[in-house]
């Protein structure tokens, strides 16, 4: 639609992506000046915490609209921290477990809707195998 009005997308595109940067900068800039400190690694926890959020949340409530997207992550986020607190609070996994509760949770969020759709798919096989044997059998006894 933008190109109806002949504006140049790439380079729109740039713009888009370069704001984004100077904004994700900037807000690293006062997160570091308030904690009084700079770290390689601050930000990894929250990225795993954003992919696992969206990951089981579309997985589970699906991506139909913008709405529906986006109350499928604020749900997955909120079952992402159910899991890990009560994942955390077992008497047999160690808090240094997380990254093995966080990666379990989140490959079990993507098997689940396929392991699903094939179970779904099985039964509607047999449903129609048996319509046909229902179907024959009166063909052959009429």
């Amino acid at each position: 639609m933008i190109r109806s009005l002949s504006a140049n997308t790439n380079f729109l595109i740039i713009v888009g992506i370069g704001l984004s940067n100077a904004l994700v900068a900037l807000s690293g800039a006062l997160v570091a000046q308030l904690g009084g400190f700079a770290n390689l690694n601050m930000g990894i926890g929250m990225i795993v915490i954003g992919l696992a959020s969206v990951i089981i949340g579309e997985a589970l409530f699906g991506k139909k609209t913008i709405a529906r997207v986006t109350l499928a992550v604020i749900l997955g986020a909120i079952i992402y921290r159910i899991v890990v607190t009560l994942a955390l609070r077992v008497e047999f996994l160690e808090s240094s477990d997380l990254k093995l509760i966080t990666a379990v949770l989140v490959i079990a969020a993507l098997v689940a809707p396929k392991a699903l759709q094939a179970q779904r798919e099985r039964k509607r096989r047999i449903a129609k195998r048996t319509a046909l044997a229902q179907q024959k059998e009166r063909e052959a006894s009429a």
